[in-house]
């Protein structure tokens, strides 16, 4: 008969390697690898018992699957049985009428347990687990109470409960204000100048290097004069504004008009239509005669609006 810990370390050594090889991390997949380890030693201790000396791997995982399914068959039967008995926890009353349900002589257990040939394993060594260092400790850490079991997961740390709210006042300082707004001036200007040089044509003021200090090339036009006689952004949006007053005035004048002639129940249609001299006003002669060349037309001085 060979050595019970070399036939189970031979029949667990490939099973093992196997196991191993798939990487398992998650604490659920050890456990079931832990299980499945424990059955093959028993399986190879009762092999030895028997007077086997070596097994192949493929007859061991089969004893071990079949003892592993008659085990969970146990398990069942007696949780149903405790369960059926309006019970959470299964006895030994379940477990005896579970073997009897499943054709098992219960009366031989005492003589099996107590055979001179038997072989007793050690219980495997239990590592703890690493304690993780908690980063933040505060305050006293809440307990069950006593309607929650104890297998319930922890509470959270008292951290997670603690609420502190934060928040910064604005800076009012008129020196903190004005050198913030300056320094973020100078950055724009400058990532613009930076993205102009990179996309445009730039100059150097070394021939040598010319990627030392880039300056942005200037550009002449052909038609120097044409940004004089053009008006300017900022003009032409105040003669817009101005034109849209101008249109708002004459609208309202009109609707007024409008209201006076209507009120009179005996003024003619023909008559209301001419100004009350009966001559048509020098603007729209004005208006026909003007030129439409835009640098020679007389300069509008844009009104100012002021606020009310």
């Amino acid at each position: 008969m060979a050595d019970p810990a070399v036939s189970s370390g031979n029949a667990l050594g490939t099973g093992g390697r196997g196991s191993g090889s798939k990487g398992a991390t998650s604490p659920a997949e050890n456990y079931h690898l832990a299980r499945r380890r424990t059955l093959q030693v028993v399986v190879s201790a009762l092999l030895t018992e028997c007077g086997f000396e070596s097994a192949e791997k493929a007859a061991v995982e089969t004893l071990t699957e079949i003892m592993q399914s008659y085990l969970t068959e146990i398990g069942r039967c007696a949780k149903a049985y405790c369960e059926h008995t309006a019970r959470s926890v299964p006895t030994l009353s379940d477990a005896v009428v579970t073997l009897i349900e499943m054709g098992f002589n219960a009366d031989t257990l005492p003589a099996y347990a107590k055979r001179s040939q038997r072989m007793v394993i050690t219980a495997p060594p239990v590592t703890n687990p690493p304690v993780t260092p908690k980063a933040l400790s505060a305050g006293q850490k809440r307990t069950h109470p006593a309607y929650i079991p104890s297998h319930f997961p922890e509470f959270p740390d008292p951290h997670t409960y603690i609420k502190t709210p934060t928040f910064r006042e604005p800076v009012s300082d008129y020196q903190v204000v004005r050198e913030k707004a300056a320094s973020q001036r100078r950055d724009v200007e400058r990532a613009l100048t930076r993205f102009m040089a990179k996309t445009g044509e730039t100059q150097s003021l070394f021939k040598d290097d010319i990627t030392a200090f880039p300056l942005i090339a200037a550009r002449p036009s052909s038609i120097p004069y044409l940004s004089a006689l053009l008006p300017s952004e900022l003009e032409l949006q105040s003669l817009e504004e101005t034109d849209s007053s101008e249109q708002d005035d004459q609208t309202d004048s009109e609707n007024t008009a409008g209201n006076i002639i209507s009120d009179d129940p005996g003024a003619d249609k023909e008559n209301s239509m001419l100004p009350p001299s009966g001559v048509v006003p020098s603007t729209k002669s004005s208006e026909e005669n003007m030129i439409d060349n835009p640098y020679l037309r007389p300069v509008k001085k844009p009104k100012v609006r002021r606020k009310k």
